[in-house]
């Protein structure tokens, strides 16, 4: 019976966390037409055979440009959430990474807790117009304004817990004598299985986060004067995920698809229509 409960609470306390982690706002349903006009751009994006490279100084002079335009925005629309949602800091440094040898733009925390935006220098230069980077600027935003690093956080520890209880479980069992319940019974198993539960759970709404910073996005590079459709064609190259030596790119956590590019253009005929940002209840 104790067995029993352990499982049993485990599993509803994963539960309980993994549920609290969903997004928080609407992503729009799909249209024909929307649908249509993605794959075209998708194809078309995908057929240019040579990019064009921005130098150094010229993205540096467009990071300055494009920033100094959309971080008053988004920090705007970050207030104006966080009246509904809770107040959280709004005034993100948004950096460039010196560092990072690869095509990347993050959000994340330095170590003193305090969040930031990055993006590294071959991201940079990868991209090929002010669209481009506001949009992207406007998806790390959004997962800022959405609560994306806290719900990652939330469900890697629900996943944690999960597979905590089951580990101990089937230890238990073991140790009754049970063959066909046999896991090795040891603390390394249970740290393995729970650092396993962890990764899944983190990226149980990974995908669905996306969508929902694309929406976010779209509104906030609307807001700032640039063409969110044209800036998430960015989206649509294709790109390794990882490099030669190993290193996560952009793409590795950003699949490319058609529908990312559809949710924006739906998003984007939703917000010409006068339609705003729809926060589920």
């Amino acid at each position: 019976m104790k067995i029993g409960r352990l499982f049993k609470a485990g599993a509803v306390i994963a539960t309980m966390g993994l549920s609290a982690c969903g997004t928080s706002y609407t992503v729009p349903s799909i249209s024909a037409g929307s649908e249509a006009a993605a794959k075209t751009m998708f194809a078309q994006e995908r057929a240019v055979t040579k990019r064009r490279t921005t130098s150094s100084n010229a993205a540096a002079a467009r990071f300055d440009r494009v920033v100094s335009r959309v971080k008053p925005v988004a920090m705007a629309f970050c207030q104006q959430e966080a009246a509904k949602s809770g107040a959280k800091p709004c005034d993100l440094p948004v950096l460039v990474d010196t560092k990072m040898p690869v095509a990347n733009a993050y959000h994340t925390r330095d170590g003193q807790n305090r969040p930031f935006v990055a993006f590294t220098v071959p991201m940079l230069m990868q991209i090929e117009n002010d669209d481009e980077l506001a949009f992207i600027l406007g998806h790390e935003y959004g997962h800022h304004i959405a609560d994306h690093l806290k719900k990652g956080e939330q469900q890697a520890l629900a996943g944690a817990i999960l597979m905590g209880a089951l580990t101990a479980t089937s230890q238990a069992y073991a140790s009754q004598g049970n063959p066909y319940r046999y896991t090795g019974g040891d603390s390394a198993e249970m740290q393995r299985n729970m650092a396993l539960g962890a990764a899944v759970g983190q990226k149980a709404y990974s995908q669905s986060y996306e969508l929902e910073s694309d929406v976010l996005a779209t509104y906030i590079t609307k807001q700032a004067g640039y063409d969110p459709v044209k800036g998430a064609k960015f989206f649509a190259r294709p790109a390794a995920a990882k490099t030669s030596n190993g290193n996560l790119s952009f793409w590795g956590t950003h699949p490319p698809d058609a529908k990312r590019l559809a949710t924006v253009i739906e998003t984007a005929n939703a917000a010409d229509a006068g339609q705003g940002l729809i926060r589920k209840k």
